[in-house]
């Protein structure tokens, strides 16, 4: 399956810790590259974190953001520590004869450390809480990148098509390529003005066409189309493999270029590497 490798998603969930939200964004990368930026309470999750990621990512850089918010508001879940407060209006009532001016309030003493106490977070309903946000937001980033990559494949298709058109000019064109290669050839030696050896015009006729046959860059670019066309349709990430095959489409129409000894071909190779370049671009944003 084609997924494009740009794309972004969140989820969000509230629990006793209060609200957890995930976001991601992904941007393509040759390889898998996770930035998790977590709160304190969530960092020994990363481990974990790290490996649910990678069992549905295969590339990408990929840049995660995890806040949690509102929990330290929740009323239900503070508790005042009534020993420490109870000293601490013993110390007030001692320094009240040294310092009669002396007031306290009771916001202040709730500011005091260790007096107002959140109650403490199961550490597994914490993970529990933090995969689910992130399950739902890898599966929504999954989606978009799936659709993104539809639209990759479809534009793909159409470039392989019209190399497909191009191969095909360039061999309709071969037969009349080596019969105006054998004309010239011809003309060539009849300018020498001199005897030609019984088979020379053969032997040279075979040698140049040798030198410039592109059947098989030919059947090797049908060869590519075919396999790219294959790697299209499988369920598995295929960025990887359809880097390779632009470098071989590249190679051949390399040399089938520099084996061009026609208008025609040159135009044709050229053009080649136009659709060739354009397929690569879009390949470089495909997991």
């Amino acid at each position: 399956m084609i997924r494009s490798m740009t794309a972004y998603a969140s989820a969000e969930t509230t629990g006793p810790a209060g609200t957890l939200s995930c976001e991601l964004r992904t941007v393509n990368h040759r390889y898998l590259e996770l930035s998790p930026r977590l709160p304190d309470e969530l960092r020994a999750f990363e481990s974990q974190l790290r490996e649910r990621v990678a069992a549905k990512l295969s590339r990408g850089k990929l840049d995660l953001t995890v806040r949690l918010r509102g929990g330290e508001a929740r009323g239900d879940s503070l508790h005042v520590d009534t020993a420490l407060l109870s000293r601490l209006s013993e110390l007030n009532l001692d320094l009240t004869a040294l310092f009669p001016g002396l007031q306290v309030q009771l916001t202040e003493l709730l500011r005091f450390p260790g007096v107002l106490q959140q109650a403490e977070v199961d550490p597994e309903a914490q993970q529990a809480a933090l995969f689910e946000v992130l399950d739902r937001a890898l599966d929504a980033l999954t989606a978009t990148r799936e659709r993104e990559g539809e639209k990759l494949g479809g534009i793909l298709r159409d470039k392989l098509d019209a190399i497909e058109r191009v191969v095909a000019d360039v061999r309709g064109w071969m037969p009349e390529i080596r019969a105006a290669l054998r004309t010239r050839l011809e003309t060539r030696l009849a300018d020498l003005k001199q005897p030609v050896e019984p088979g020379r015009l053969e032997q040279e006729l075979v040698l140049q066409i040798t030198r410039t046959d592109v059947d098989e860059e030919l059947d090797r670019l049908s060869t590519h189309i075919g396999e790219t066309r294959r790697v299209l349709g499988l369920a598995e990430p295929v960025g990887r493999r359809l880097d390779f095959l632009m470098q071989e489409f590249n190679r051949e129409a390399n040399t089938l270029g520099s084996k061009s000894v026609d208008a025609r071909s040159t135009n044709a190779a050229v053009e080649l590497k136009v659709l060739i370049e354009q397929m690569r671009e879009q390949v470089q944003n495909i997991e």
